[in-house]
């Protein structure tokens, strides 16, 4: 494994739970259409996606992890961030069998939120790869840009408007998923 690691994860104590499987997950643009924003007083809005709605696809992932009751769940969505690192006011929109597999995300309220802001999602997700030191893990993001070389291989690029629905992403998630996780 590639431990090099400068950036948002240096110096902070390794996480209450680590190792086992883990699944890096996003929200905008994998489980809805990635055009959310935040507003004032009303929160997360869905726009410019007609026929979608947020939360779409929750069902169909907790669907597709049925399989592999191992698999614990890491979110590495901005939400954390916008919600100042609470759990479980971000992951009240997923599915109770989904919010089970939560055991943290990859922003800490030791962080430098700026610092970690500023690191490309790749980078975030490798930088609490290397804190959790899982046996092996996998991310759903429809982000790729800046992904270290060296974990790219991990990564189901999502359909940014689709996201898991879209039919080669779900094949491909199902495939890296029976390679990832021994049961």
């Amino acid at each position: 494994m590639h431990t090099e690691l400068s950036g948002p994860a240096n110096f902070l104590p390794p996480p209450r739970r680590g190792g086992g499987y883990l699944l890096y997950l996003d929200y905008d643009g994998v489980l809805h259409p990635e055009s959310v924003y935040f507003y004032h007083r009303r929160g997360p809005v869905l726009v410019n996606a007609p026929g979608h709605r947020m939360f779409e696809h929750v069902d169909l992932l907790e669907q597709e992890l049925k399989p592999y009751p191992s698999l614990k769940i890491v979110l590495s969505t901005s939400w954390v961030r916008r919600y100042h690192g609470s759990l479980a006011r971000v992951a009240r929109h997923l599915t109770p069998g989904l919010r089970k597999r939560i055991i943290g995300a990859t922003y800490h309220s030791r962080m430098d939120e700026h610092e970690f802001a500023e690191a490309p999602r790749g980078v975030q997700i490798w930088a609490d790869v290397v804190r959790r030191r899982p046996t092996s893990w996998l991310a759903l993001d429809d982000d790729y840009v800046r992904w270290p070389m060296w974990c790219r291989d991990k990564l189901v690029l999502t359909d940014e408007t689709l996201g898991i629905s879209a039919p080669h992403v779900l094949d491909e998630l199902r495939i890296k998923l029976a390679s990832t996780v021994r049961q």
